[in-house]
């Protein structure tokens, strides 16, 4: 590395010399032997000197002088020595070696070795981070430099006490130094005491350092360690091992080390057989030891040694006639670990572990579907005390007969059956509560008529007619008036639904503009909705348990839903090609119920859940959409209640691209106080949140940042904030990350306030290395 140019000088000026004025001799069997000066200093033992250039092969080697020994094929070069092999270049000031193998050693030297590198991918772990490395598949000059160099085989080399860089720039931006260096091109190299320089400061020490220089798409070997530090975890390491099985699959292995927290064990498989058939499985284990908090309140907690797991993962097989099988799994042992170590906004509230597996395909034209899932939500009681709600199937088995027309297309047939066993628990610290088990099995089949009337494209009438017969092998006990009993008693359910949707008469206007800037022209349509439907009366519903909405479904009541959508068009070059895109749209939409009690679970309006106070009229539902253009779109979603005239909630989102360079997303939302309505008149209850995230990064990715934030505006506190950093050279690169936590009285969260600090570099020909635990997720590499 440090010798490169005068390498090259050195070859080319021996090479012109030689032309002029060498002479060429016949000795020990060289394809070409070039000196200015033959010495014979005994049997079978020459001296030459004078721009000796030796030539065997694909090698070639330039030296001031060089004494041969032609009956052991050994050879001691002195002098501006260069040798040349293929790509491969090694200058030194003095060299040993072996003529017939090739193999020698050189003193101060350094070299340039082409090596194409492989692609090492892992993937997401605890908090989606993963391991992320360079797509990297082109060659890559290595310069290498040390006091001695060994050429121990075709494409070895060891190195003591010295280093190598691929960076290509006349003074490089980094190089790794160490004791040896074992560098085996187109296959590993090994370091002992590696020390990582940036700019001649030293940045990174590594008692040892393996990584792969093959000649693939992927590669096995050591990736590049992660630093970071943590109020919570103290300072960390995280290194990775990455396994390249075959051409279908690979796994990772990684270990991370907290200064306050323990230690961090974990790894990742994944594979893909095509055809759909793929999968990944991301374990992680901690052994936590005891530690002391300090709270956002000042106050201090006292964790006891723990040991605790996460499995995070996917699957997709296809299965004999055309069937096909999915699995997957979102699990972590501890709620609190979880939280705790996470380091995005979504992941470090997230309370809910789930797994399932599902088994889905057609037989006979009937759609069948088997899943098996189970899904734990947690709440927060006291201290690290929990208390968890478990939903889920084992198992749940549906069959569905999709339309079939009758009476030559004049009415559509379908039918819908389901038999299924519903998980209903309530825990506290993994325990089953008193009274908690609310399980039962259940029964249910569902044929449908459909009746459409599409004669006029502008008027449109959908009507249908459905029975629905269900079985529940468990009910709620008729002498308990709180309905909180239940008894091993079934109950049946019957009922029937009559439902018409009408769409228009749609009014339509269309403006030509030829000569606007902004569009050829505009459309506008006005479009009326109007739903009703009405369900028959249930005898058994106050015995019926309620586990899902299909067990809330209200008898005796007629809904009435109408609304009015407006829709404004723009027909707009797109590339080379014209489309009408819908730039702004405003829909307004509101629900009648005879019964009253139907507004509460009505699932179409986000609030509905949110009050206890029954109403013959739904929330106005409002909704404005608009998209100018490509690069900025935005939503606004309201609902105001229908009898105290005021907003319930209010929510807006936007989002800009400008050309990759600049990304900008932002939200808010509010719900909002109603002192006379339950459910909105808890001012403590309400919510008003503010986020946003920012990417801004140069079209060739060189230089960039990631900001983003959670905002309390009911409490003036910022949750989290996220800046990260990058920097990618033609060699190298730095990404840097900071985090603040503090979500101290959300509900479900219950870990302290932390400020956490990533490290991260990405060296050409060896990739880079994010921890599973997330930190340089949001960084582009």
């Amino acid at each position: 590395m440090r010798y490169t140019f005068t390498t090259l000088l050195g070859v080319l000026l021996l090479a012109t010399a030689g032309v002029a004025h060498a002479q060429q001799v016949n000795i020990g069997g060289f394809d070409r032997l070039t000196v200015y000066k033959q010495e014979k200093l005994g049997d079978k033992h020459y001296l030459f000197t004078g721009s000796v250039e030796l030539e065997r092969g694909d090698t070639t080697i330039f030296a001031d002088a060089v004494e041969f020994f032609e009956d052991e094929d050994r050879a001691i070069a002195t002098g501006n020595v260069v040798v040349i092999q293929g790509a491969n270049r090694i200058a030194a000031d003095r060299a040993e070696f072996n003529t017939h193998t090739q193999l020698g050693t050189f003193y101060r030297a350094s070299g340039v070795a082409t090596v194409r590198q492989g692609r090492q991918r892992g993937g997401s772990g605890l908090g989606g981070g993963g391991i992320t490395v360079p797509q990297m598949s082109q060659d890559n000059d290595v310069y290498y430099f040390g006091e001695t160099v060994e050429k121990v085989g075709t494409k070895k080399y060891k190195i003591t006490n010295g280093g190598f860089s691929t960076c290509v720039q006349p003074t490089p931006r980094w190089d790794l130094t160490a004791d040896t260096i074992i560098l085996n091109i187109d296959h590993y190299t090994l370091l002992r005491q590696a020390l990582l320089n940036v700019k001649g400061v030293p940045m990174m020490y590594l008692p040892i350092l393996y990584y792969p220089t093959k000649d693939e798409e992927r590669a096995t070997g050591f990736l590049i360690p992660t630093y970071g530090i943590s109020t919570i975890r103290g300072q960390s390491i995280h290194n990775a091992f990455f396994w390249a099985i075959n051409r279908s699959q690979d796994a990772t292995f990684l270990y991370d080390w907290f200064s306050k927290a323990g230690n961090g064990t974990g790894g990742e498989y994944r594979y893909n057989m095509g055809r759909g058939n793929d999968g990944r499985l991301t374990m992680y284990s901690l052994d936590q030891k005891a530690t002391t908090l300090t709270n956002s309140d000042g106050s201090q907690t006292v964790r006891g040694a723990s040991r605790s797991f996460t499995a995070n993962g996917s699957a997709s097989q296809t299965l004999p006639h055309n069937f096909r099988a999915r699995a997957q799994v979102d699990y972590f042992s501890s709620l609190q670990t979880n939280q705790t170590f996470f380091t995005d906004v979504t992941a470090a509230t997230n309370n809910t572990r789930r797994y399932s597996a599902n088994v889905y395909g057609m037989l006979a034209g009937i759609t069948m579907n088997g899943t098996f899932n189970r899904t734990e939500y947690f709440t927060a009681v006291s201290g690290t005390s929990t208390s968890s709600q478990v939903q889920g199937t084992s198992p749940q088995i549906s069959l569905t007969r999709s339309e079939r027309p009758l009476f030559g297309n004049a009415v559509y047939f379908g039918a819908s059956s389901e038999i299924s066993h519903l998980d209903r628990l309530t825990k506290t610290d993994d325990a089953l509560v008193p009274g908690g088990d609310r399980s039962l099995s259940r029964f249910d089949v569902t044929p449908q008529l459909r009746y459409p009337f599409k004669k006029f494209p502008f008027f449109t009438v959908n009507s249908t007619l459905s029975w629905r017969e269900t079985y529940y092998t468990r009910s709620l006990d008729p002498t308990d008036t709180s309905g909180n009993t239940l008894v091993d008693t079934g109950v049946e359910r019957h009922y029937a639904t009559m439902a018409t949707q009408l769409v228009g008469p749609v009014f339509t206007r269309v403006w030509n503009t030829p000569d606007n800037g902004y569009a050829e022209k505009f459309k506008h349509t006005i479009e009326p909705v109007f739903a009703a439907d009405r369900t028959t009366t249930i005898n058994n519903y106050a015995r019926i348990v309620k586990i899902d909405g299909t067990d809330y479904t209200y008898g005796d009541t007629t809904r009435l839903s109408y609304g009015i959508n407006n829709r404004l068009y723009a027909k707009r070059k797109v590339g080379t090609i014209s489309q009408a895109l819908e730039i702004l749209a405003f829909e307004i939409s509101q629900t009648y119920y005879t019964n009253a009690s139907a507004s509460l679970v009505d699932p179409r309006y986000a609030t509905s859940t949110a009050s206890t106070a029954a109403n013959n009229f739904s929330p106005v539902a409002l909704n404005l959409r608009a998209s100018p253009s490509q690069t900025i779109t935005a939503n606004l979603r309201a609902e105001v209640d229908s009898k105290y005239k005021q907003l319930r909630q209010m929510s807006v989102n936007t989002n800009l691209n400008l050309r990759q360079m600049l990304q900008v997303s932002a939200g808010w939302s509010r719900s909002f106080y109603i002192a006379e309505l339950p459910g909105f008149n808890v001012k403590d209850s309400l919510s008003n949140w503010l986020n946003g995230q920012a990417n801004l990064q140069t079209r060739d990715r060189r230089y960039g940042a990631v900001y983003s934030y959670t905002y309390d505006i009911k409490k003036a506190a910022m949750l989290q904030q996220r800046i990260s950093l990058f920097y990618n050279a033609q060699c190298c690169g730095i990404a840097a990350e900071y985090q603040r936590y503090n979500y101290a009285g959300l509900p479900s969260y219950i870990v302290p306030a932390d400020h956490r600090f990533f490290l991260s570099f990405t060296l050409a020909g060896l990739g880079n290395f994010s921890p599973f635990s997330g930190g340089l997720s949001g960084a582009p590499r």
